[in-house]
């Protein structure tokens, strides 16, 4: 048992008895108490105890005590609200297939004591205040129980999407790092592969910078799973120099041009900038026949705009993977715009600008 049902049974019963032996100096129906009232009373009280673990035994006792009080033709009081809070805790803490049987069951065997008890209402008359004394308390718990399960169900909904979501921003980030390295990787693998033969020399710096290609991705990685952990901060804009340092040993030539002065940006925001780029580039490197690209960052006051172009090399395929859709998706959810297409003159633009509100200036 908690000590606060401990507490309220012993409210209860003190309540209980202390009013019962008031009520009996001050009924006018002539009416007593003695010793055993006092025990019934004190019963009905501590059957309390168990409202919460075990509401229908609560109930059951309690019903039955004060019952057998008013049959005995002892005072109405404070006794019967003990009734009242065990009907409510049975309507509260069991379902709606149990609390309505048992409560009408306790409503019969209450209305017992109309028969005996001579402060009761005569005739039909007393069924009305003592089918309250049931429904009142049965209805509150019921509308208690079901806002209790209400707020349960919506919290679990927000738990479940919350985790959803997390399980699509680990996915992203996870796709964002290791498909860059791959690509990489394997545009230089190719390379060796072709030199392999012909010019071994060369086919050797392909699979240098495959190791180091490799190296740097896994260290990445594990950067990423770190800041899933909430170890480390996220990768952001200020290093985009390593990333087209990589990239231009990976075989594409980058250009990258910063507008503005470069200033701390939301964790979010810087994130999002530095996952567009890396994508980009890295889509630069799997699709495009040339692999030369420009990188724009312009930081203006309450955004920052990203321009990644390249030569086109054709039409470009819908994407079903995390591509062009998960740096769309990125940016819109901070609220910003995004647009990927071929341009008039001839170039690939990947362009993203995202709100910077409350960063630091």
């Amino acid at each position: 048992m908690k000590a606060i049902d401990i507490a309220f049974a012993l409210l209860a019963t003190v309540i209980s008895v202390v009013g019962s032996a008031v009520a009996s100096r001050i009924t006018h129906a002539g009416l007593t108490i003695d010793v055993l009232g006092l025990v019934l009373a004190a019963g009905a009280g501590m059957a309390l105890i168990a409202r919460r673990r075990w509401p229908l035994v609560s109930l059951g006792t309690t019903t039955a005590f004060t019952t057998l009080y008013l049959t005995l033709n002892y005072p109405y009081g404070p006794v019967v609200f003990t009734f009242l809070a065990a009907v409510y805790a049975v309507g509260r803490y069991e379902p709606l297939s149990k609390s309505v049987p048992v409560a009408v069951v306790s409503w019969l065997v209450f209305s017992v004591h109309l028969l005996t008890n001579k402060s009761a209402l005569p005739g039909l008359y007393g069924l009305i205040p003592v089918t309250g004394f049931v429904l009142i308390p049965l209805a509150l718990g019921v509308i208690v129980r079901a806002n209790r399960e209400a707020f349960e169900l919506a919290r679990a909904e927000a738990i479940r999407e919350r985790v959803s979501n997390e399980r699509l921003r680990v996915a992203q980030e996870v796709h964002d790092v290791v498909g860059h390295g791959l690509a990489a990787i394997k545009m230089q693998a190719d390379i060796a592969l072709h030199l392999l033969t012909k010019k071994p020399e060369q086919a050797e710096i392909a699979l240098k910078a495959i190791s180091q290609t490799s190296t740097e991705a896994l260290d990445e990685l594990r950067a990423t799973l770190t800041v899933v952990r909430g170890r480390a901060p996220a990768p952001g804009l200020g290093l985009l120099p390593d990333l087209t340092d990589r990239m231009s040993h990976a075989g594409v030539e980058v250009k990258l041009n910063v507008v503005g002065t470069q200033r701390d940006l939301p964790a979010a925001v810087n994130l999002a900038g530095y996952r567009v780029v890396q994508e980009s580039l890295t889509n630069v490197l799997k699709h495009s026949s040339v692999k030369r690209a420009t990188v724009r960052v312009g930081y203006e006051p309450g955004s920052v705009r990203i321009k990644v172009s390249n030569p086109s090399s054709g039409p470009v395929l819908p994407s079903a993977g995390f591509g062009i859709p998960g740096m769309r998706e990125r940016v819109t959810a901070l609220g910003g715009e995004f647009s990927a297409g071929p341009t008039e003159d001839g170039l690939f633009e990947v362009r993203a600008t995202i709100p910077t509100d409350g960063d630091s200036q």
